[in-house]
């Protein structure tokens, strides 16, 4: 296990386009079990974890992407520590974009809830519905 730094800055800090670009080319190729990521590209990545902005940057993108980054972000806060995000997750704000399209099933729902320990997912908080 490791413990990793908190930057404040971060959480207002606007995404970083390149990292989205790539994190969602690799997520169209992953299998959706085991991810593989170096601990420079789990660092670089987990500031999107929690990011805000993942609300607007969903209007960019495909269905297929969202589900992609979906099962990515799932299973990442799943098996690496510096990616615990809870209420604060992404896959929470992609999947109310995919509920917005119409796009959101029950199968993926099931898929999320059989791969993660987080709660929050795929729905977010009560509170948050409230």
């Amino acid at each position: 296990m490791s413990v990793d730094t908190f930057d404040p800055g971060a959480l207002n800090a606007p995404m970083d386009a390149v990292a989205v670009d790539e994190l969602c080319r690799l997520a169209l190729d992953f299998d959706g079990e085991a991810l593989n990521l170096s601990e420079l590209e789990l660092r670089r990545f987990a500031p999107l974890v929690t990011h805000a902005g993942w609300a607007e940057r969903a209007d960019t993108l495909s269905d297929a992407q969202i589900v992609a980054l979906i099962r990515v972000f799932t299973v990442g806060e799943r098996d690496h520590s510096s990616w615990l995000a809870g209420d604060k997750s992404a896959v929470i704000t992609l999947v109310r974009a995919l509920k917005s399209r119409g796009s959101f099933t029950p199968e993926l729902s099931r898929w999320i809830k059989a791969h993660t320990d987080n709660k929050f997912l795929p729905h977010g908080s009560l509170m948050d519905r409230l």
